[in-house]
């Protein structure tokens, strides 16, 4: 009896962190199916690996495919999402990547000062709408569609990992949005990634210091680099796979410059009391998931 190829969603797998992920999952005989919105790295990234397919004339020995996909609205994640299950059947690795930088949110002193009196501009959330509002989109199609699987050999429906930074546990000032946001992400991982494993679903996060992708520019990476304070991609792919082949969940691993990495736990109870406030809030809430 042949063995069924395991298959993996992946947002953002055309560049850093996300393609770094997806070669390494197609190095282990995963076929991957990429939502990204760099479609022409997408492409570039299928025509290499499925070239290299037994046939390559033949669409159903592919190794990559891929949809143009803004994670931060529903509809292109659902559409992207849909084109995977009718692709693969069954999703057995969900990896949720995509994400953006800190960016400037409101006006500065300056530009308030050249403002009308009484004049005020929207804040820029884009930042929350990919890097927090994405990722529980990828959630909550991912949670749904495992909720249809079955249970695989090893006793899973489906896994879901994804890729927060330490501003989701380290505060930097002068990154607030993007503090925000990943403070969330690891938020939702502590959480529903507690409530998940009773189903057969895994949900985990890896959080890296800095590693060189293109959220931000070569000058400052550079000199990141010249300090020693780099993470190499090894380390990252390592702590993502511990948790994608292990049978942990509501885990964050934080990965640092030497490329090894820990799992860091949530804040303790004040007290006692505390404790059992929280344990009749997660009573409270069960009926809601």
């Amino acid at each position: 009896m042949s063995v069924r190829q395991q298959t993996a969603f992946v947002t953002g797998g055309s560049s850093g962190i996300g393609l770094a992920v997806t070669e390494n999952l197609l190095s282990k005989n995963y076929q991957v199916f990429i939502a990204d919105r760099d479609i022409t790295g997408a492409k570039a990234l299928a025509d290499r690996f499925n070239s290299n397919s037994e046939n390559g004339s033949d669409s159903s020995t592919y190794k990559v495919y891929f949809a143009e996909c803004d994670v931060s609205s529903w509809s292109s994640q659902l559409s992207a999402f849909r084109s995977a299950i009718a692709t693969f059947g069954r999703i057995d690795i969900v990896a949720a990547i995509a994400g953006i930088g800190e960016r400037k949110w409101i006006p500065g002193v300056k530009e308030i000062q050249e403002m009308e009196e009484g004049e005020f501009k929207e804040p820029d959330l884009s930042v929350v709408d990919v890097d927090l509002k994405g990722v529980m989109f990828t959630v909550g199609l991912s949670v749904q569609q495992f909720r249809r699987q079955e249970k695989d050999a090893n006793g899973f429906r489906g896994k879901i990992g994804c890729v927060a930074s330490v501003c989701g546990f380290y505060a930097i000032p002068t990154l607030p949005i993007y503090t925000a946001a990943k403070h969330g992400v690891v938020g939702l991982v502590r959480t529903y990634g507690k409530f998940l494993p009773e189903e057969g679903i895994t949900f985990n996060a890896v959080c890296p210091n800095i590693v060189r992708t293109g959220i931000s520019t070569s000058t400052f990476y550079d000199k990141v680099e010249k300090e020693g304070l780099l993470v190499p991609m090894k380390g990252l792919l390592d702590a993502f796979e511990d948790f994608l082949l292990g049978q942990g969940s509501g885990e964050v691993y934080e990965v640092g410059p030497k490329g090894g990495w820990v799992v860091r736990e949530g804040a303790g109870y004040l007290d006692e009391k505390c404790e059992r406030s929280c344990e009749l809030l997660v009573e409270r809430g069960r009926v809601l998931h």
